[in-house]
């Protein structure tokens, strides 16, 4: 055996030695008493929403609202999502008008969801949080900005810049 192969030898008999020793060490000295791991860490009186991961479309339930002059507006749109496979609850004009692209009222059971939503407004739609909202379909006002859903590639990009939701004002994530 030459001189360097038995220099590497005793290298890694003398590491492996060490981590023996230290490893058993600090799992027997750890004082992390106040450590989480993984569990729910929630402040008292908050509402628990998931944030991930994000549904698949035909787990969402919507309900459309025309809030345009727009006639038949919010069927057009309910048909399109529809086709995306939305399961759609109730088409409808709005008894306000609305000047922005899309209104997305949701509660906590839909945190998730009115993201994958927001993403077929290209992330321009207004998100409306209720906190109190205990239904688990989401109410969308189509606005007189809008002009049309965004294609699959825009879908997907749009999810990119919007990123994970984060858990509203008022709630924690027990998504882990």
């Amino acid at each position: 055996m030459s001189f360097s192969r038995v220099r590497a030898l005793v290298l890694v008999s003398a590491l492996v030695i060490c981590a023996a020793i230290l490893v058993p060490l600090a799992i027997v000295k750890d004082r992390q008493s106040s450590a989480t791991y993984g569990g729910n860490s929630c402040p008292k009186n908050s509402v628990q929403v998931r944030t991930w991961p994000l549904p698949n479309e035909d787990q969402i339930k919507l309900n459309m609202y025309n809030g345009t002059n727009r006639s038949g507006l919010a069927g057009a749109v309910a048909n399109d999502l529809r086709s995306r496979k939305f399961t759609i609850k109730q088409v409808t004009d709005s008894k306000t008008r609305y000047n922005g692209i899309a209104k997305i009222t949701y509660g906590p059971k839909e945190v998730a969801a009115a993201t994958v939503v927001n993403a077929y407004f290209l992330g321009n739609a207004e998100l409306s949080f209720d906190i109190k909202r205990t239904t688990d379909v989401i109410d969308v006002i189509l606005g007189s900005q809008y002009r049309a859903l965004g294609t699959p590639t825009d879908v997907h990009q749009a999810y990119a810049q919007l990123g994970n939701p984060s858990p509203p004002p008022g709630t924690c994530d027990v998504s882990h």
